[in-house]
């Protein structure tokens, strides 16, 4: 374990300026080419093997050092969120308006998961045991995609273990879930005509989308109460006096398991086909992305409890707490009260006596689905995956907000960024070590997916949509 921790304290300038580079960069899914080149460059640099441009995705690569088995792969990110560019203040101050910002916390999510693969690779190499380190730069996380198109090329198909983490206000061990996904739009054709002059020779490809969207939140009686489906008008005609021949309605679709998804989404086509036939269209379904939920390794969350213990919360100090402070004034004023009355984290009083975590909360969850859906799902479908979290931001602070952008481009994101670090590397040679955790953790897996193994989503010849995800 020492050895881990005092080289990644070592490294950790290092590290800390790769997260402010891909910070600043702030790019969106399938565009981080600047965020991508500054991790893969900086692995290259240290004694890994890189292949860019993984599975056509021009933004995603993976790095690899070592030899024979186990493999384990660490799952990095590095993708901004549109809208929110922030500085480094407790105050609503954009770098640049309207410009993307790391609300996701995800210039520390990569960062970290590097980081351990580097530190995984120096202990390997110091011991001289057999085994094979990856890293796996996944872009576009927060379209839900990157790492399915990657599975779909089959690149985490001979890991043994995969692990990884994310950014969060709490520092613990995943055992819950996410929902299961489908990402697509629907465009509707019609006919232009003056809406005014000859109305009645026009067809709206906008009422079209109007009448599907009534559809849509009809259908929401009538699917099980933890499904989500939510939508955004893209396109929508130009002017009031044109009756508008292109529509476009953007849609996502969520349930606890991929099955239910499927099964509102199929629903959901017969509603736009239902939309198209009231007003004369015809309409286009392009379908950009779908996810898996997240599967449970208790095998493997088991292991990374222990290392967590290990490491330890992230040590704040008073000048985090006093950022953490300002920034939580800004909140809702019950975001934190909200958080606190959750069952799972009431017993805690001392989460109610500092804006930042200071303790590590014990497994919990177990098996529960929050409302978010992450592409993680997809790996975890395919290899046995672990997730843990640690506090990167204040307690209460609203997830893809500036908030989180500011929190993520300062000291208290850092500090947990590196507990991460520390925590996976910890695990990864636990597991490496303890050849039988890796074989508790492949059983359990057999058995949870031999009635349902992984199916992509979508189709082996459908291409990546790049220029459909930020038009």
């Amino acid at each position: 374990m020492a050895d881990i921790v005092s080289f990644l304290d070592k490294k950790a300038p290092e590290l800390f300026a790769i997260a402010d580079e891909v910070w600043a960069a702030a790019e969106l899914g399938f565009q981080e080419y600047k965020s991508s080149k500054v991790q893969a460059d900086y692995l290259e640099a240290n004694g890994f093997t890189v292949e860019r441009g993984v599975a056509d995705v021009p933004t995603a690569f993976i790095a690899e050092w070592g030899s024979g088995r186990p493999i384990i792969g660490f799952l990095g990110e590095f993708d901004a969120l549109a809208g929110i560019s922030q500085e480094v203040l407790a105050e609503r101050k954009p770098v640049v308006p309207g410009a993307p910002g790391h609300g996701c916390g995800h210039n520390l999510l990569g960062t970290a998961a590097l980081g351990a693969a580097l530190a995984l690779k120096e202990a390997l190499a110091k011991s001289g045991k057999a085994g094979t380190v990856r890293y796996y730069g996944c872009p576009a996380e927060e379209v839900l995609a990157g790492k399915v198109y990657m599975a779909r090329a089959g690149v985490f198909d001979d890991l043994d273990v995969a692990i990884t983490w994310h950014p969060s206000s709490l520092t613990m061990v995943s055992m819950g879930s996410g929902t299961a996904m489908n990402s697509v739009k629907f465009r509707f054709h019609g006919k232009t005509a003056h809406a005014a002059g000859d109305p009645h020779n026009g067809r709206s490809a906008l009422d079209a989308v109007e009448l599907m969207n009534v559809g849509a939140n009809y259908l929401r009686e009538h699917v099980i109460p933890e499904a989500r489906i939510h939508y955004v008008i893209t396109e929508g005609g130009g002017q009031p006096n044109v009756v508008p021949a292109e529509a476009e309605v953007w849609y996502f679709v969520r349930a606890p398991r991929r099955s239910q998804v499927e099964e509102i989404y199929a629903r959901l086509l017969d509603v736009a086909k239902g939309a198209a036939l009231m007003t004369g269209t015809t309409h286009d379904v392009n379908f950009l992305t779908g996810c898996y939920e997240v599967l449970l390794n208790e095998a493997l969350a088991e292991v990374m409890w222990r290392n967590l213990e290990k490491v330890g919360p992230p040590k704040f100090d008073e000048a985090d707490m006093e950022f953490a402070r300002k920034l939580s004034f800004t909140f809702d004023k019950n975001s934190v009260e909200n958080m606190l009355r959750n069952p799972d984290f009431a017993e805690f009083q001392e989460l109610k006596e500092k804006p930042l975590a200071t303790i590590l909360i014990p497994p919990r969850r177990r098996g529960r689905a929050g409302g978010g859906s992450t592409d993680v799902g997809d790996v975890s479908w395919i290899v046995p995956t672990v997730q843990m979290s640690a506090s990167t931001v204040p307690l209460g602070c609203p997830g893809h907000s500036w908030q989180h952008v500011a929190s993520s481009g300062s000291s208290i994101g850092k500090k947990g960024m590196l507990v991460a670090a520390k925590t996976m590397a910890l695990c990864g040679l636990d597991l490496i070590e303890h050849p039988e955790e890796i074989a508790k953790a492949k059983a359990e897996f057999q058995e949870k997916t031999k009635d349902s193994p992984y199916k992509c989503p979508f189709p082996k010849d459908r291409k990546l949509p790049l220029d459909e995800f930020f038009k």
